[in-house]
């Protein structure tokens, strides 16, 4: 017999000890000889049709070695060129988990401002807690620093490093699915703001952040589809053959609608949650606050403490306010008897008072002293206090928040005639917003107050252009009440207490505090939004819903004690509502 073409078949063929054995004719006579068979594809299937996006997890461990398969699959991702653009940041320091979960919060509020109503509402029921949960992170990144020109495919399509690192993460996705193991991809996050937390240098970006550890959910659909946030696209609507249609008859483009403790804790809160006899976070934003105070360890607060600081501020020299400064020492004599405004709000919610006077014209009888003697300033020409002063109040604050924290709750109030002036002026340096979008009425101004208000704000931001460490920005634009407030919420915080944010100036010691000590955002309610134009900002920034919207000016943490009052009602609520099996 001789070969096709001519030939004598008397030499066997020279099989490769390395690379591929198989033959031409081998190929030729079986094509789908490379098939794994038919388990293989059905296994395949499975794993594919049940991978999620899981938001929620179990606080229990990955054990090493499953983590190593799971990178080691990343790693055997297709890549453009075979360059391997992909680097695999695993995170498992709380403080990085934190602080990412604060910027993924944020994000999520931020984006929430460009939707419809109704759709930011369903966005924001959204849930994204598994940063706070999964007991590992895994951050992709890739590697762009090797010029485009230089690797094989990229100089036609530059992004192709990128789509290689998204296979790297489809794969990891699929082989943790296998295991049992949950994923999932966050992305809300600025890029640039993810990439410093992590100190990754100039020309290598993270493609989000993987969420990885044992599922607390096994959901049977996609969760954007059970939140009917989305459907699932038919295939006959995606494929077509050879060419875009003629007709233009592409397929329908998705509807516009432009316009964040300890893990086990946080997985334990939403446990005993979810064996109520109710639907799911029924209680909406509530929910979510009762689950961060019960995952700080706060399960038996049934009550709480309402600190209150005021001082005066040379501001109001400059026109600022539509009442005299004597005002501020009036409300906290009235707090020390338990009349003011903000005492009766305490009062009513089973709260008690401190009263801190953080520097008034004369001392409060009663009050608690924490009184500086630095010189004071009026923020467009001088600083509103000395660096040494501002250390000294956050100290006492703290040893304030730290007694305070016992009793439960610990809500934040605030009086200070001109604060508002000083308020903005924080939450503009702090925020980097214009005077513009950050300066209000205040308490009863008019618009040339407004004016001045502004002006006064714009003087101070020049003087203060390019600082950003939060000590010499409370230095530079004050005030002394809102200084006390922020070791009052360091010191809380510290030993595990839940902090109610009030309005503007009782809320800019969560930001300040969270600068000091990023963990601290975690511990953080928002009692309410304000009317104050910068307050709403302020709260995005800290990533947090407020749990009441009344339009309030009062301060003294009227609305913190209001907030504090739901919070505490909806704890009592889940120690005796029904359960089921």
């Amino acid at each position: 017999m001789s070969l096709e073409g001519g030939g004598d078949p008397r030499y066997a063929r020279p099989v490769p000890t390395v690379g591929d054995v198989s033959s031409a004719a081998q190929r030729r006579e079986d094509p789908a000889g490379w098939a794994m068979g038919e388990a293989v594809t059905e296994a395949l299937a499975a794993v594919v049709a049940g991978r999620r996006d899981i938001r929620r997890y179990r606080p229990d461990p990955v054990p090493e070695e499953l983590l190593t398969e799971v990178l080691e699959a990343g790693h055997r991702a297709p890549s453009v060129g075979h360059s391997q653009p992909w680097r695999f940041i695993v995170v498992t320091d709380p403080a990085t988990r934190d602080r990412a979960a604060h910027m993924a919060d944020r994000a999520r509020l931020e984006q929430a401002e460009h939707l419809a109503s109704e759709r930011a509402a369903r966005m924001l029921d959204l849930k994204l807690e598994g940063l706070r949960e999964a007991p590992v992170g895994v951050v992709v990144a890739c590697d762009r620093r090797t010029p485009a020109s230089g690797v094989l495919g990229r100089a036609t399509f530059p992004d192709a490093d990128l789509w290689s690192c998204a296979t790297a993460i489809e794969n990891m996705w699929l082989t943790a699915r296998a295991h049992g193991l949950g994923m999932g991809w966050v992305t809300l996050f600025d890029p640039d703001e993810l990439a410093d937390l992590l100190g990754l240098p100039e020309g290598v970006v993270t493609l989000g952040w993987l969420c990885l550890g044992w599922p607390d959910e096994r959901p049977p659909s996609p969760g954007l589809e059970r939140a009917a946030w989305s459907k699932k696209t038919p295939m006959s609507e995606i494929v077509m053959r050879d060419r875009w249609p003629a007709d233009d008859a592409a397929p329908e483009q998705p509807v516009s609608h432009l316009r964040g403790p300890e893990p086990e804790r946080l997985v334990t809160a939403t446990d005993a949650a979810d064996e109520l006899l109710s639907p799911p976070e029924s209680l909406g934003v509530l929910d979510r606050a009762l689950n961060r105070v019960l995952a700080v360890g706060a399960q038996d607060v049934t009550g709480g403490m309402l600190v209150l600081a005021g001082a005066d501020h040379p501001v109001t020299d400059l026109g600022v306010s539509a009442f005299p400064a004597a005002t501020t020492a009036d409300v906290l004599a009235a707090t020390v008897a338990g009349t003011s405004l903000g005492a009766a709000t305490a009062a009513g919610a089973g709260l008690g008072v401190v009263t801190a006077d953080a520097g008034v014209a004369q001392p409060i009888s009663g009050a608690h002293d924490a009184r500086t003697a630095g010189e004071r300033g009026d923020l467009a020409t001088t600083d509103a206090m000395t660096l040494a002063d501002v250390e000294s109040l956050i100290s006492a604050g703290r040893e304030i928040g730290t007694e305070a924290a016992s009793s439960g709750l610990v809500c934040l109030g605030e009086v200070g005639v001109g604060n508002t002036t000083v308020a903005a002026a924080l939450a503009c340096a702090l925020l980097d917003l214009e005077p513009q979008d950050a300066v209000g009425l205040g308490s009863g101004s008019d618009a040339a107050m407004v004016t001045r208000k502004r002006d006064v704000v714009a003087a101070a931001l020049a003087r203060t252009e390019g600082e950003s460490d939060p000590l010499r920005l409370l230095a530079a634009l004050g005030g002394p009440e809102i200084a006390l407030l922020t070791g009052v919420t360091l010191g809380a915080t510290a030993v595990g207490a839940p902090v109610v944010l009030d309005g503007l100036a009782g809320s800019l010691p969560g930001v300040l505090a969270s600068r000091l000590e990023p963990s601290t955002q975690g511990y953080l309610l928002a009692g309410h939004v304000s009317r104050e134009r910068a307050h709403a900002l302020v709260l995005r920034e800290l990533g947090l819903e407020p749990l009441l919207s009344l339009r309030l000016r009062s301060g003294e943490g009227v609305g913190a004690c209001l907030a504090a009052s739901l919070v505490l009602q909806g704890l009592a609520v889940r120690r005796v509502a029904a359960r089921t099996r």
